[in-house]
């Protein structure tokens, strides 16, 4: 699922959905991992709210890895978070 200006149908978050469903018993700790132009950084911090972030710059400095631990009660709950971080101009989703 990656970011910005790309959108998928959602027969693909469907199939990630059922992914998610089969791969997860909910509630669980689920692991987010954006790359973020600098400039973008503290849109990609919002995401999390009060969540504590990893956050590792890139070789040339340009780009920030920020990664988050959440627990989340459904693919539902996943699939929001994926949404919201798509309207990051720039942000890439691992």
């Amino acid at each position: 699922m990656s970011g910005s200006g790309t959108h998928r149908g959602s027969t693909d978050w469907a199939r990630f959905q059922a992914l998610l469903d089969e791969q997860n018993a909910w509630p669980a700790e689920y692991v987010f991992k954006f790359i973020v132009p600098v400039a973008k950084l503290t849109d990609a911090r919002l995401l999390f709210g009060r969540v504590p972030v990893h956050e590792r710059p890139s070789r040339n400095g340009n780009f920030v890895s920020v990664t988050a631990t959440l627990v989340i009660h459904s693919s539902d709950e996943v699939v929001a978070m994926y949404e919201a971080a798509s309207t990051i101009e720039g942000l890439i989703a691992l």
